[in-house]
């Protein structure tokens, strides 16, 4: 049992230690592109794989002995000045990097072997690097074309043989049939119609979308059909793609589909929910088989990746600790308990212990600053994985873009940290797709080739501020405004303030892109990402300015886990509201006990009556008071009863039963034991203003 546990040590030492290398690995890959003097990155990736190499071995894990052993041999090539560092060898290595951290997650799960799957992901990365090897021919796909051009093709001047042709150019035209199903016997036949129809098989590494664009100039008048061969080469694409929650995306990325075959399933489903009225609909790869996009094989493993997705969600999560913070945590509590010790002697005197009290008090207040400081960790590690989606994406969308990362030792709870992640992607993906223009753009704009592309972290009065900035078109108030406006969301006769127009872009199902990429243009994020952000008690803003940028803000609380609060109290209840959305305290005017506003300083603040939103029956005392809150900009006022005062909150999330409540961030116990909500003033503030402005904007 001994022998075990030292094992089972030394294993998970070597498991920490191999995400740290590959974390290294991956980022010094993404520093080989755009720099001549690379020798020092090299030699260090050639290390960082020699040594997970070893490692492993001492372990028996021969599975990743003999894949890190390929990519150590090309690294030593290119080491050695016998490869050039090329596009085309960083993105060969990429993919071998997250294999290899699929590799260490299994072992870290408990698998010493490797699946099935993951020695058909290996090999098909081992083939990928052949040619840096030595050179190697690989095979392509095969797509099945079924085409019957329209009757007057030859008419409107398009020969269906010059089709065929550039296809050949584009690969190996494996097969190629003519149907002749729709020809007539001589007598009727007319020499200006088209009447053939091909069957062909092309091999090719093009996707999908490449080959459809062969045939956008007659597809409106012919029927044109492409179907991958059954192939195993799609679902081992598929097993490797990065985490994805939509299977849509899954199948684009791996090539099989494309945008418009996704789209136009998301039309039948919503085609469905129509007819049928109560929500249910076909499965999206159900209407994708019946349509002959996909095969069924390819749509199974497409949803096993999507349910592994979900099933990596990590459970049990480990977190680095600095000594120095761990060791002043330890020197606390036992001060603590010498403190709580002399509150506990009787003085000889009869006197009180209040020195004594305040001493565990003050003491009990570091112990939690302290503890809480051990779950902080720098953001900045989240900013740099941006780097691999930067350089993605811009490969995808041939565009050149800088990527800028400051404010990276600003620390934040790490359950933050991991939950941010998402929300963060979409704002990157977005601005990448929607905010940067391509190089064209650039030039007539007189704007460098190169945008730029901006992850900032800062700390600013108890929350932690991020921004995602980029130099691109910025929003276009207009068009927004038409979109809404032809969407039914904004009244043609309404007159919203920029930044109400600004805000309609977090709408549901809103986009003003015509055309749907595998990136963006369904409507389909901007508001998971407001919603995402709001369940961590975060706010998220917009400031753009015509043709100099966006600047997407997100405010997050530095912790989730307990919270400086406003103790209220409304009939027999008591609320806690966030301490940092309270301006101020007022006296409610008796002038004012039966408006829905009231004067101050000059402005108009509206009220929010926690009486009514809860539905407490007691009727109020004479006197009464006003919370000022603010959230992004606004302003309202929350009339309570009395003012309990300051209070630390300790965070405790509501049952299941609740999950639909809204306003309600949480709950906590007071001293006597009662349990108070917290208020979530989020959603509070902007379902109090979406109520107040419906006449406006309706």
């Amino acid at each position: 049992m001994s022998d075990f546990a030292e094992f089972a040590d030394a294993l998970e030492t070597f498991i920490t230690e191999a995400r740290e290398l590959l974390q290294d690995f991956e980022e010094g890959l993404l520093g080989l592109e755009g720099y001549d003097d690379t020798a020092d990155t090299v030699n260090a990736l050639f290390r960082a794989m020699h040594t997970l190499k070893g490692s492993a071995g001492l372990f028996g894990l021969e599975h990743v002995v003999s894949f890190t052993h390929v990519v150590e041999t090309v690294l030593e090539s290119v080491r050695a000045g016998e490869l050039p560092v090329t596009a085309d060898l960083v993105s060969a290595l990429l993919p071998c990097a997250d294999h290899v951290s699929s590799m260490v997650e299994g072992i870290a799960s408990g698998r010493l072997a490797p699946t099935a799957s993951e020695q058909a992901i290996g090999e098909r990365l081992l083939a990928a690097l052949q040619p840096f090897l030595e050179p190697a021919a690989t095979a392509s796909p095969v797509w099945r074309l079924r085409l019957w051009f329209g009757p007057d093709s030859l008419r409107n001047g398009m020969d269906p043989l010059s089709f065929l042709r550039y296809l050949s150019t584009m690969g190996t035209l494996v097969q190629v049939a003519t149907r002749t199903d729709a020809l007539p016997d001589l007598e009727h036949l007319d020499p200006e119609t088209c009447y053939l129809g091909f069957e062909a098989a092309l091999a090719t590494a093009a996707p999908k979308a490449d080959i459809e664009g062969v045939f956008d100039f007659v597809r409106d008048d012919s029927q044109i059909e492409i179907v991958p061969v059954p192939d195993d080469a799609f679902v081992r694409r598929i097993e490797q793609l990065p985490d994805r929650d939509r299977l849509g995306d899954l199948l684009i990325e791996s090539g099989v589909a494309t945008d418009r075959d996704i789209s136009t399933a998301l039309q039948i489903q919503q085609q469905d929910n129509a007819r049928t009225g109560d929500g249910s609909s076909r499965p999206l790869g159900e209407i994708l088989i019946e349509r002959n996009v996909v095969q069924a094989p390819v749509v199974q493993a497409a949803l096993s990746r999507q349910r592994k997705t979900a099933e990596s969600r990590p459970q049990d999560q480990t977190i680095r600790v600095y000594a120095n913070r761990l060791d002043k945590l330890i020197d606390l509590v036992g001060e603590l308990v010498i403190a709580q010790s002399s509150v506990g002697i009787r003085r000889v005197d009869g006197g009180d212990n209040v020195d004594a009290q305040h001493e565990v008090m003050r003491l009990v207040e570091e112990v939690r600053h302290s503890a809480l400081s051990l779950r902080m960790v720098p953001i900045g590690t989240t900013l740099r994985r941006f780097e691999r989606v930067v350089r993605d994406v811009c490969v995808d969308l041939d565009k050149d873009v800088d990527l800028i990362i400051t404010g990276g030792d600003a620390e934040m709870d790490k359950a933050l940290v991991e939950r941010i992640s998402d929300p963060l992607t979409h704002l990157v993906r977005n601005a990448l797709d929607h905010g940067i223009e391509t190089r064209a753009e650039r030039e007539r704009a007189g704007k460098p080739v190169r945008g730029k592309l901006r992850l900032n972290a800062f700390h600013d009065a108890g929350s932690i501020v991020i921004e995602v900035a980029d130099d691109g078109r910025g929003l276009d108030r207009d068009r927004i405004l038409a979109k809404a406006v032809g969407n039914g969301l904004v009244s043609a006769t309404a007159t919203p303030s920029d930044q109400e127009v600004y805000d309609l872009i977090f709408e549901p199902g809103f986009s003003t892109k015509e055309t749907v990429s595998s990136l963006s243009g369904r409507g389909v994020g901007m508001d998971v990402v407001r919603r995402n952000i709001a369940e961590l008690r975060g706010t998220v803003e917009v400031d753009t300015r015509a043709g100099a940028g966006t600047t997407f803000r997100i405010r997050l609380p530095l912790t989730l886990a307990i919270i400086d609060g406003f103790l209220v109290g409304v009939g027999p209840a008591s609320y806690i509201v966030p301490l940092d959305r309270v301006t101020e305290c007022v006296e409610l005017p008796a002038s004012c006990a039966e408006r829905p506003c009231m004067p101050l300083r000059g402005e108009v603040l509206p009220f929010i009556r926690l009486r009514d939103i809860f539905g407490i029956a007691e009727p109020p005392p004479r006197r009464q008071n006003v919370v000022v809150i603010e959230q992004s900009g606004q302003r309202a006022g929350l009339v309570v009863d009395v003012l309990l005062g300051q209070f630390q909150t300790v965070i405790k999330p509501l049952g299941g039963l609740f999950g639909a409540a809204t306003c309600i961030g949480g709950s906590t116990v007071l001293g006597n034991g009662e349990v108070a909500l917290i208020l979530d003033v989020g959603p509070l503030v902007a379902d109090h203003v979406a109520r107040e402005q419906v006449p406006v904007l309706s």
